[in-house]
């Protein structure tokens, strides 16, 4: 089995300790909080602590640590369980800034340790329908592709409490709601060229986004279309991920991104199309991400190899929104670079 100890005892943690009670491989042996309140549901049934050095000095037999703080403590905590050489699953997103996503992957290499984060919408069904098809070279090049996130947060969620909207430990609405978008946009499109962005705060009183929209220039040539609110009345409206090429066209969409509202790909015909549409309808969510991302890291430590979510691929959504943010607050166009992993305004 591979120990796993949760820091941060949120609520997205509880996903990671079902995760890890549901998948094989994976035990539970220690949570941590600064918070004791909130570690009393676990007294007893696994070791407690409030302090995170404690445990990893104490808890000896603990392989991977899982970081599920506010975003903007991710990159201190993680370089402290980096030095103590556990391997880490970060929640997303892996930090707020380009530079420290950077450091934490450096810190975890230095370290010989392995590091994972957390973007399970990679997992769904029809996602991962979709991404067999692009690999197989049925869209043929590529014209352009289109997310959008269009749903509700009201005042009441960034009241909850109080890190939530700030700059320093949480980001708005691309950081926070729209990088999982944002993830498979890079993850089905490639590596970004350059940006050009607007954001704004509509109705929210929060220090960051309830809105933004970019255009994005791939390096393939291909562009990106990006739609992220959370102002939308009265509840969440649809999150949608759309992709053009020469010989296909697709679009997921629906509340969750999780059903194929067009597949529209030569060769494929229509009996094939509903026999695909019924098979993601009985089954739209599939096996939860986090249980996908613990299973994997589990066996990654077993087997000795990188996870399939790496560090690399958590930089890459948090790099785009730091140019898309940019952007949106010079007017410019931001070009990025992919080797020494900066932008620069145009």
């Amino acid at each position: 089995m591979t120990n796993f100890a949760v820091v941060g005892m949120g609520f997205i943690a509880q996903k990671h300790i079902k995760a890890i009670e549901d998948a094989p491989h994976a035990n539970l042996v220690a949570v941590c909080d600064t918070n004791p309140e909130r570690l009393k549901e676990y007294e007893g049934k696994v070791n407690t602590y409030t302090d995170l050095e404690e445990m990893l000095k104490n808890q000896e037999d603990l392989d991977v640590v899982n970081i599920c703080t506010p975003s903007g403590l991710h990159a201190p905590l993680a370089d402290i369980v980096a030095r103590y050489k556990k391997h880490m699953v970060m929640e997303k997103p892996m930090s707020l800034t380009t530079e420290d996503s950077e450091k934490i992957i450096q810190s975890a290499k230095e370290n010989g340790i392995k590091l994972a984060v957390v973007h399970p919408n990679r997992f769904r069904p029809v996602i991962q329908l979709l991404r067999k098809e692009m690999d197989s070279g049925s869209f043929g090049k590529l014209s352009h592709a289109n997310v959008t996130v269009r749903w509700n947060r009201g005042q009441e969620y960034y009241d909850q409490a109080p890190w939530r909207g700030t700059k320093k430990f949480d980001g708005g609405v691309l950081m926070n709601q729209a990088i999982h978008n944002l993830d498979l946009l890079l993850w089905f499109m490639g590596p970004v060229k350059s940006v050009q962005a607007m954001a704004t705060t509509r109705f929210r009183k929060i220090e960051t986004e309830d809105l933004a929209a970019g255009v994005v220039e791939f390096e393939s040539g291909a562009l990106g279309i990006i739609e992220a609110a959370t102002t939308i009345y009265p509840k969440n409206l649809e999150e949608s991920l759309s992709i053009f090429g020469e010989t296909a066209s697709v679009k997921i969409s629906g509340r969750n991104a999780n059903f194929i509202e067009t597949w529209d790909i030569e060769g494929v015909s229509e009996d094939e199309k509903n026999e695909l549409k019924q098979m993601i309808e009985a089954d739209p969510f599939g096996k939860p991400g986090h249980q996908w991302i613990i299973e994997d890291m589990a066996l990654a430590v077993k087997e000795d190899r990188d996870p399939v979510v790496t560090g690399e691929d958590g930089l890459a959504p948090v790099r785009l929104i730091n140019a898309l943010l940019e952007s949106a607050e010079t007017g410019k166009k931001v070009t990025l670079n992919k080797e020494m992993n900066v932008h620069g305004i145009q």
